[in-house]
């Protein structure tokens, strides 16, 4: 249950000027939410010790494997073919492992694992019901839609997705690559948000531990 909204530490020159905007929007299958977020924050430090027949961690984050991307792209570094792989994949680990540089890979997760914990903070929402909120029928589409088309929500120059080779991460201002073009949310789906909302969570995150969600007033 839930949905979480990333919001960059970078300052937006919308909604009040000095506040740091979301720049991602996702949701969890049941049950998974905890899981999600450790591993987009690379809470288990084990999984570092990837080698040519394992995957690496951003393999197995979108989230990572994008800050990845744009990490690379920015320095014009033709490791990105590689870092493009999924080893995941068996075939892919078969027929391309052999062009894997780990010590490099490592030292990009490296890069990713501290800007994600320094630059980002996570807030979540609870909605239960999975199939009314994954997906392009999903409340996750609609939200995405709407912060896509917001004009205030716009990144600073130094926004690093602007170095993304993704086109619609560059021109959208989100991590992201789908649904965002779809519809806004509409008005029930607005006080249901903001009904939530009075009932939000902040997950609190340390480098070594996930806590359980706490209740905040809003």
């Amino acid at each position: 249950m839930g949905y979480t909204f990333s919001m960059s530490g970078v300052k937006s020159g919308g909604h009040g000027g000095d506040k740091p905007r979301i720049v991602r929007i996702g949701t969890h299958r049941n049950g998974n939410f905890k899981n999600r977020i450790a591993e987009h924050y690379l809470l288990d430090e084990t999984k570092m010790n990837f080698n040519k027949n394992r995957p690496k961690p951003s393999d197995r984050s979108i989230f990572r494997k994008n800050i990845g991307r744009a990490l690379l792209n920015k320095y014009g570094d033709s490791y990105l073919k590689i870092w493009e792989k999924d080893f995941i994949v068996k075939e892919n680990r078969q027929k391309y492992g052999h062009l894997r540089d780990i010590e490099k890979e490592k030292e990009i997760e490296s890069q990713i694992t501290r800007i994600i914990r320094e630059k980002f903070s996570f807030r979540f929402i609870e909605l239960r019901g999975q199939t009314q909120r994954i997906g392009r029928r999903g409340i996750e589409s609609s939200l995405i839609g709407t912060v896509a088309r917001c004009k205030l929500c716009r990144p600073s120059r130094r926004w690093l997705g602007n170095y993304s080779p993704r086109k619609q991460i560059r021109e959208s201002g989100l991590w992201l690559v789908q649904y965002l073009k779809a519809r806004g949310l509409n008005e029930l789906e607005k006080k249901n948000i903001a009904r939530r909302h009075k009932k939000n969570y902040v997950l609190v995150l340390s480098l070594t531990n996930l806590c359980i969600p706490r209740g905040i007033s809003s």
